[in-house]
């Protein structure tokens, strides 16, 4: 006959006939179940709403992913955090791709985002809108602080790709209005690294010195043909809007076609609808200022015979 199982209360742990769980330690069990949450879940894909995003010192970036239901903490190691596409924000929902694993010390488990998109057009547009909120609080697209563009610019300077139909527009109908120096500053327009190129673009224009061997532009025009909200997404990143803000040179902001609009257009100077226009808007038409011209000349003739 087996024992019953004794439940009392003792002051020393013993083995007690027909237990069959041996005591274990903390550490043990912890590293069962990290193994067997690494092993369980070595590849999931959450959905939820960013919440507490922070980018500390070191690169890494933590941040809590959260539905109506739940919340799991989650880690995205430098290397991929510099990778992002976007830049995190606290209500954003997004897709995170990763592993889950454990926190022994803590008695906590989390996910390693390997990999983080924007969860449909929605949150794409709701993260656009909440930036567009922020810069516009800071003062950065305040009609006042929007400078004139200078009537006859001598030299043009021109953010966009080197290759492409959009460079070949503007150069041709510089040509056919008002020949003018221009000088081009090649950058991705679209892609990883995109945003960076263009910011440091605009920035490397407004250190020109005024006398240096490459001459400093009076006008700028950052440009780009038309494309899907993703491909102009460079254009609304905060790095490529401060730029554009914080610029000395005025700037013709002509991204996309006649409907398109970036945080970008609403930073610069001037919008253009395409950069054709960018162009239009650049520089006066050289046959009407010789028109203009001969009229003055005409009337001061004929001032001066009237006078004589």
């Amino acid at each position: 006959m087996v024992a019953p199982y004794d439940t009392g209360a003792r002051l020393l742990a013993e083995e007690v006939p027909g237990d069959n769980a041996l005591a274990v330690s903390v550490g043990e069990l912890a590293g069962r179940l990290k193994r067997m949450v690494e092993g369980e879940f070595g590849h999931v894909r959450l959905r939820g709403e960013i919440s507490g995003y922070k980018r500390v010192a070191s690169g890494h970036a933590y941040l809590c992913l959260k539905d109506d239901a739940a919340v799991i903490d989650g880690v995205i190691w430098k290397g991929q955090a510099s990778a992002l596409a976007f830049q995190p924000q606290d209500g954003v929902e997004v897709i995170a791709t990763g592993r889950l694993t454990t926190y022994p010390g803590r008695s906590k488990y989390q996910i390693v985002i390997e990999r983080m998109e924007l969860a449909g057009a929605g949150a794409l547009m709701a993260l656009l809108e909440k930036l567009k909120a922020q810069l516009a609080g800071e003062g950065l697209f305040d009609a006042a602080r929007k400078r004139r563009l200078p009537f006859l610019p001598r030299v043009i300077g021109v953010v966009t790709s080197p290759t492409g139909a959009v460079i070949r527009d503007i150069l041709h109908r510089l040509e056919d209005r008002c020949p003018t120096h221009v000088v081009v500053w090649p950058v991705k327009v679209q892609g990883e690294g995109a945003a960076q190129e263009v910011a440091a673009a605009v920035r490397g224009f407004d250190a020109l010195p005024s006398n240096g061997s490459v001459p400093r532009p009076d006008l700028v025009i950052v440009a780009r043909g038309g494309g899907s909200i993703e491909d102009l997404w460079a254009f609304n990143e905060e790095v490529v809007v401060r730029a554009v803000a914080g610029c000395s040179i005025p700037i013709i902001s002509a991204v996309g076609h006649e409907t398109d609009t970036t945080l970008c257009d609403h930073a610069a100077d001037l919008r253009a609808p395409t950069p054709t226009a960018a162009a239009e808007l650049a520089v006066p038409v050289l046959a009407d200022l010789r028109l203009a011209i001969d009229g003055h000349r005409l009337r001061t003739e004929r001032c001066a015979r009237r006078h004589v």
